[in-house]
């Protein structure tokens, strides 16, 4: 009996000793390439989106004011903050991250490695793909490899790196689930999918795989508390470095259109129409004056090829033309009433949606991030005030102090300010490091000190 046991016990450990022989080693991969990923602070002034509104008439003072201010007791707001990874692509500084960490921010600080911090501005964004290029101003940086992601297998083990809620350089291991995910309105990039845990701040970080090269840009997750529950998706590096090279050539990205609406092909709809099994996209609606409708395309064709490329979803034909340059001709291959034709199509260009090309330098007039603007004489007596400046932008140190939009300074410094000029005079006084400005905002009116940039 006790040799019955000792030979059970034998077993299990050859089983468990044999199985963790073939668990990976990270422990190399992570200390090579984690001095290549960075981690992202972002700040977004609060309440100055856009400009100054306009001052209301006198009887209307009060309640304006009380809407511009906080809580009583609470404050001045303070500047929205946000986390997220990125990863050198280059020596001179190029950064790959996500679009939804860096878009519309004020300020953008990257963090590296061995701790250094450098502000940092936005190359180009692209929401289509989700996808953004920073850069910051140094040299002989460590870069990534990059990797093929068409080589990647699902069940391979793959590696992230990132800053999970804040906590820097913190590697997470997993497998690929799937290849080519497609997510609601996410019809440009065939994610990979993978079980590797990703949390919030994680995005726009790395995902390796064993040979140390990146083969994916963390981007978001499937979850109902907000945080991992076993789905990540991954931007493939292919798609991710397309979009980074035309965003620092040309500041955007181009994309191919054919303007037409399609659904995905189901077991019954392929039966109706004749095809032997689902595939392709079917055209349900064609824009008029197209490319597609001038090539001859119909209301139920079925696309069943893009430049000799097989549609087999519905979802590979806007990944295929969006990634045609525009004025390109190309070949389709439909099915219509039974029978395959060609077509050839002059392929557009897609409109641009504001996706690109957003400078991180904020304009503004003088040492604080300020810009202001002089009082009217009638908004003067509604405020019951005989000096005082508008603030009409607010970016850098006085965010940071907590100034806002549509606030008044009265004094820098304890003089008096009654222009912009004045003011501007006084915050880029080169002797001074701070500035106390006192700041009327309803009623109230209190100091904030504001430490200048150089």
């Amino acid at each position: 009996m006790k040799m019955w046991f000792a030979l059970i016990g034998l077993s299990l450990g050859l089983v468990a000793g044999g199985a963790s022989a073939q668990l990976p080693d990270f422990t190399d991969l992570v200390e090579k390439q984690s001095p290549a990923v960075v981690n992202i602070t972002t700040t977004q002034d609060s309440r100055q989106r856009g400009r100054a509104p306009k001052m209301p008439e006198p009887d209307e003072m009060f309640d304006f004011f009380r809407r511009m201010m906080p809580p009583e007791g609470q404050g001045m707001l303070p500047p929205r903050r946000g986390q997220g990874s990125g990863f050198m692509i280059s020596s001179d500084g190029y950064i790959l991250t996500n679009t939804h960490v860096v878009d519309e921010v004020d300020e953008l600080v990257v963090k590296l490695n061995d701790k250094r911090e450098f502000r940092a501005k936005v190359i180009g964004i692209d929401k289509r793909t989700d996808v953004a290029l920073i850069k910051i101003n140094a040299n002989n940086l460590p870069a990534v490899r990059i990797g093929d992601p068409n080589r990647l297998r699902v069940g391979e083990w793959v590696l992230a790196i990132g800053a999970p809620f804040g906590f820097e350089n913190s590697a997470t291991a997993g497998i690929v689930s799937a290849k080519g995910r497609s997510l609601p309105q996410e019809n440009y990039v065939p994610f990979i999918q993978t079980d590797v845990a990703v949390n919030p701040g994680n995005s726009g970080g790395p995902l390796f795989n064993l040979r140390g090269e990146v083969v994916g840009m963390n981007s978001q997750i499937i979850s109902r508390s907000g945080g991992y529950m076993g789905l990540s998706f991954a931007i493939p590096i292919d798609v991710a470095m397309d979009v980074a090279d035309q965003l620092k050539s040309r500041g955007k990205v181009n994309r191919g259109r054919l303007g037409v609406v399609i659904q995905e092909v189901t077991a019954d709809l392929a039966d109706s129409f004749g095809l032997d099994s689902p595939q392709g996209a079917l055209v349900s609606d064609v824009e008029p004056g197209s490319p597609a409708d001038k090539a001859g395309v119909k209301v139920s064709d079925i696309i069943l090829k893009f430049d000799g490329k097989t549609i087999h979803s519905s979802i590979d034909l806007p990944r295929l033309v969006g990634a045609t340059k525009p004025g390109v001709k190309s070949h389709l291959t439909i099915w219509r009433k039974g029978a395959q034709r060609e077509l050839n199509v002059l392929v557009g260009e897609m409109a641009d949606d504001k996706v690109a090309a957003k400078t991180q330098e904020v304009r503004k007039s003088n040492r604080a991030g300020l810009a202001v603007s002089e009082l009217t004489g009638e908004q003067k007596r509604a405020l019951k005030i005989g000096n005082g400046v508008l603030v009409e932008e607010v970016s850098g140190p006085a965010s940071r102090a907590g100034v806002q939009t549509g606030d008044v300074i009265l004094a820098v410094n304890n003089q008096e300010v009654n222009s912009s000029e004045e003011f501007d005079r006084l915050i880029n006084d080169p002797s001074r490091k701070s500035a106390a400005l006192l700041v009327k905002r309803g009623e109230d009116a209190h100091y904030v000190s504001v430490r200048l940039e150089k």
